[in-house]
């Protein structure tokens, strides 16, 4: 009996069955396929996602597998991952312009983990395959030199342009460099201003798909300066469970909407303890109040951290969690976020190129 001769027009009507859960749309109106081949029943393709970093990649490659073979006279499928994160539309500027999202985090208060919620996040993404920054904003107390110890830290060059630092697969940029130890910068506004400036522009950063900003608590000079200078695709709050914590954080949100930054969902981090010993749950600080603002506010919430301390051994270390310890509660719940927020960064490019072609 002879084989069945295989199209590439069927094997795309078949894929169209398969749905981004994100983008409510077909993977292949989408333009996700590429590289098909056909070579008698052997059809091979590649499947091009938004984000290395997609928590659905092992569910929308098991369904384009399932619904090619099912085609009459293919043997096999054999389905390639691949990933292109997208920029989104952003107003004309020179600044930047290999940085494809600009991600800041910032909370209304210190103490809440949001420098080690910030440098798990570019972790994650790293590890994803993503090509990742982290630059620590926090002019006057930075702390990323601590969490994510560099053989290689940053440093000028000779043409005053600043080569960044690189640990676990992420550039990183901070003043912590440049006062290193514990040598206080004395510095007014004017003088932070410049500071980030120079850390954010004058850096060597190369092609990055990320650039995480760990701003410093608050809502001051600092994140005015990053607003005013670059395109931000959104910013995330990470706050305590408590009522005074979530209070003074949503000034920091009302921050972002009041200078037209995006908000991409808030992080409860510290959200419960569970006891090595007997494995009971604590809710030392409350829990779901995060989760409950967002919901109010109606914006995304990217899930709970909780208060472990594998992720302060990791700090002490230098090393953040996701790398130290991936199977650890923490771990999982910091790739979790990740992957929350790569999809919320991922929905806006979309959701922005979409309004961008309805415009024209």
């Amino acid at each position: 009996m002879t084989q069945a001769k295989v199209a590439e027009a069927q094997v795309l009507d078949a894929l169209r069955a398969v749905m981004d859960p994100d983008l409510h749309r077909d993977i292949v109106s989408l333009g996700f396929i590429r590289n098909m081949k056909i070579e008698g029943g052997v059809v091979s393709f590649d499947v091009n996602l938004t984000t290395p970093a997609c928590p659905v990649k092992d569910r929308l490659r098991d369904q384009s597998r399932q619904v090619v073979l099912a085609i009459p006279g293919v043997t096999d499928a054999r389905v390639n991952m691949t990933a292109e994160v997208r920029r989104p539309p952003a107003p004309n500027t020179s600044a930047l312009q290999n940085v494809r999202n600009i991600v800041a985090v910032g909370s209304g208060k210190g103490g809440v983990g949001k420098s080690t919620v910030a440098a798990n996040i570019a972790t994650s993404l790293a590890r994803s395959g993503a090509r990742v920054g982290l630059l620590d904003a926090d002019i006057y107390g930075p702390t990323i030199p601590m969490m994510m110890r560099s053989a290689n830290p940053a440093a000028p060059r000779a043409d005053n342009v600043i080569e960044p630092g690189e640990a676990h697969g992420v550039k990183l940029m901070s003043m912590g460099y440049m006062t290193p130890g514990d040598q206080p910068l004395i510095w007014r506004g004017p003088m932070a201003h410049k500071a980030l400036q120079q850390s954010l522009l004058g850096v060597n950063w190369g092609e990055l798909d990320y650039l995480i900003v760990d701003l410093p608590p608050g809502t001051g000079d600092v994140h005015l300066t990053l607003v005013q200078s670059v395109p931000v695709t959104g910013g995330v709050i990470v706050s305590t469970p408590q009522d005074v914590g979530l209070q003074i954080s949503m000034k920091t949100l009302r921050m972002f909407q009041q200078t037209k930054v995006p908000i991409l969902g808030i992080v409860e981090n510290m959200s419960y303890y569970v006891c090595p010993h007997c494995g009971g749950r604590d809710d030392i600080f409350g829990h779901g109040g995060a989760e409950e603002a967002a919901k109010a506010l109606d914006v995304p919430f990217l899930g709970s951290i909780p208060l472990d301390p594998a992720i302060r051994r990791a700090a002490d270390e230098g090393t953040p969690v996701v790398i130290a310890e991936p199977d650890s509660l923490s771990g999982k719940a910091m790739f979790d976020v990740t992957g929350s927020l790569a999809r919320q960064v991922s929905m806006r490019a979309f959701r922005n190129l979409s309004l961008s072609i309805v415009e024209e």
